[in-house]
């Protein structure tokens, strides 16, 4: 997934691009309104991290000009509180708002469940890996021999796995992806998970990565 952060301040720019990349994006940081339209109009996003008070060109100025191509996420960042500036972002057709000063972490948490929800569609999204078949969309799994009965939080599991395919998740990350503030107390909760996984769908593309936590390889 590669992210644009239009963000004129460098220090808090560095920030959100630093911890991002730390999260598994690729980004790419913009620094004016100009940049940003050239950059969107050169290389394609998932997702646009945009301020409203820009140099050259505002932010609300920019997201009218991508609306007039694009429908790509975008997430309004500013020190602004007012009515009028958040309507006007909707108006915009912004996808979301978020006011400074906010948490790095929950506007990660906001970026990743507009992702997320832009993946979801009328289409099933289908995985595959040898001779099994796995449903997303309809929460169903079939091998050689037939259906295979999969938890729908086995299926939530090994969904993030695959979304995230070749990048190492944490136990931590997975618990709080998959469980929230209803986190189970057992330290071996994912590790229980993880092996029930293996074991019904025969998946040797999960690795272990000792003292972290978790890797789907599929050689895609």
């Amino acid at each position: 997934m590669k992210l644009l952060v239009v963000e004129d301040d460098r220090d808090t720019s560095d920030g959100i691009c630093e911890y991002l990349r730390q999260t598994g994006y690729e980004v790419r940081p913009a620094y004016d309104g100009e940049e940003a339209l050239f950059k969107a109009g050169t290389e394609r996003f998932d997702l646009i991290l945009l301020d409203v008070m820009l140099p050259k060109l505002t932010g609300l100025a920019v997201l009218h000009e991508l609306r007039k191509e694009s429908d790509v996420p975008v997430i309004m960042l500013t020190a602004i509180g007012d009515e009028y500036t958040q309507i006007a972002s909707f108006d915009g057709m912004a996808d979301d708002y978020v006011t400074k000063p906010f948490s790095i972490v929950l506007l990660a948490k906001r970026i990743e469940a507009l992702l997320r929800r832009g993946k979801s569609s009328d289409a099933p999204y289908i995985w595959r890996w040898k001779g099994l078949t796995v449903d997303f969309t309809g929460f169903t799994a079939e091998g050689n021999d037939g259906p295979i009965d999969v938890t729908p939080r086995e299926m939530k599991l090994l969904r993030l796995l695959v979304e995230h395919r070749g990048k190492v998740l944490t136990r931590e990350r997975i618990l709080d992806e998959l469980w929230g503030e209803d986190r189970p107390v057992f330290d071996r909760t994912v590790d229980s998970h993880i092996k029930n996984l293996r074991k019904k769908l025969n998946l040797d593309c999960i690795i272990t990565v000792t003292g972290i936590g978790y890797k789907l390889e599929d050689e895609r």
